[in-house]
C-alpha cells in the first residue's frame, strides 16, 4: 500500500527550498567551476593554484585572525555567559542582553565597518579625541584598513555569538551536581575544576569551532575595510572575479571556494562530533 505523505511535512518545504538554493546549489557550482577551464574544459590546473604560496599565505592569514578572534571572542564571551548566569532569567539586564547579542551577532557588513571608522578611523571621533590628549593611533600606519585592523570588528560579532551559543550550555549545568559537591566536603573551586570545567569543555570547544568558522567565511566587514589588496580568502576570491590581472582564470576563484569549503567543512564536522558528546549530559 502506497504511503501518504505526513502533512506535517510540507512545512519543512520553505527551509528545504532555501537549503537547495542558498547553500547547495552555490557550493555546487563553487565546486564544479573551480574543475572546468574557462572553455568549459576539465582540468585540475585550478586546483594546483591553491599550492602557490601567495594562496597558501592567504589562508594562513584567514587562519590565524579568525582563530585569533575566535579565542578572545570565546573567553570573553564566556566570562559573559558566566556573569549572566547569577542574574535573574527574567530580569532587565539578562534580557537585554540575550536580545543585544542575537543583533549584535548579526551587524556586520559594510555598517560594522563603517561604525568603527567613524569611531576609531583616521579621522574618527575617538581617533580625534584621543590626538587632543596627544595618543596617535596611527604613528605607525593606517592598521585598521589592513589585516590587523580586522581583529576588533571580528572580535565584535564574535563575543555575542559566544554569548548566544554557550550560555544555554552552563544554564544546563544541573543544581545537584554542585550541591552533591559541598555535600562531600567540596568548594567552589573544586567544583568547576572537577565537574564543571570538564563537563563544559566540549560545548566551549564547539562554540569556538563555531566562532572560527564564522571568522573565516566573513567578507562583507572585510571588503568595506580593506579596499586595497587580498590579505585573506574571501577578498581573494574577489580579486579572482574582479581583477584584470587575473583575466582568463576566473575559474580561479571557484578553486579558492572550493578550498574554503573544505577548510569549513572540516571545522563544522568536528564541531559536530564535538557537540554531539555535549548533548549527552545536556538532554
Amino acid at each position: 500500500m502506497r504511503r501518504r505523505l505526513d502533512p506535517a511535512a510540507w512545512g519543512l518545504a520553505p527551509f528545504a527550498a532555501y537549503v537547495l538554493l542558498f547553500l547547495a546549489l552555490p557550493t555546487v557550482l563553487a565546486v564544479a567551476s573551480g574543475l572546468f577551464d574557462a572553455d568549459g574544459s576539465f582540468t585540475l590546473a585550478n586546483l594546483a593554484a591553491l599550492g602557490d604560496p601567495v594562496v597558501l599565505r592567504t589562508f594562513g592569514n584567514s587562519a590565524w585572525i579568525s582563530a585569533l578572534t575566535a579565542v578572545i571572542g570565546a573567553i570573553v564571551g564566556a566570562l559573559c555567559c558566566y556573569a549572566l548566569l547569577g542574574l535573574p532569567e527574567r530580569g532587565f539586564v539578562r534580557t537585554t542582553v540575550d536580545a543585544a547579542s542575537g543583533v549584535l551577532a548579526q551587524f556586520g557588513g559594510v555598517m560594522l565597518a563603517f561604525a568603527f571608522i567613524a569611531t576609531i578611523g583616521l579621522q574618527g571621533v575617538v581617533t580625534a579625541l584621543l590626538a587632543d590628549a596627544g595618543i596617535d593611533l596611527f604613528a605607525d600606519g593606517p592598521w585598521i584598513y589592513e589585516l590587523p585592523g580586522l581583529i576588533l570588528p571580528y572580535i565584535y560579532f564574535q563575543v555575542p555569538l559566544m554569548i548566544i551559543t554557550f550560555l544555554p550550555a552552563l544554564e544546563a549545568l544541573r543544581p545537584q551536581w554542585a550541591e552533591a559537591n559541598l555535600t562531600l566536603g567540596g568548594t567552589r573551586a573544586s567544583f568547576w575544576l572537577r565537574i564543571g570545567v570538564p563537563v563544559l569543555a566540549p560545548s566551549f570547544l564547539a562554540s569556538t569551532l563555531l566562532l572560527f568558522g564564522n571568522a573565516f567565511s566573513s567578507y562583507a566587514t572585510a571588503a568595506a575595510l580593506a579596499s586595497q589588496g587580498s590579505q585573506i580568502v574571501p577578498l581573494q576570491i574577489r580579486t579572482a572575479l574582479t581583477s584584470e590581472t587575473v583575466l582568463g582564470r576566473e575559474n580561479l576563484a571557484g578553486a579558492l571556494a572550493f578550498g574554503m569549503i573544505i577548510v569549513v567543512g572540516i571545522v563544522m564536522w568536528a564541531y559536530s562530533l564535538i557537540q554531539r558528546r555535549a548533548a549527552r549530559w545536556q538532554s
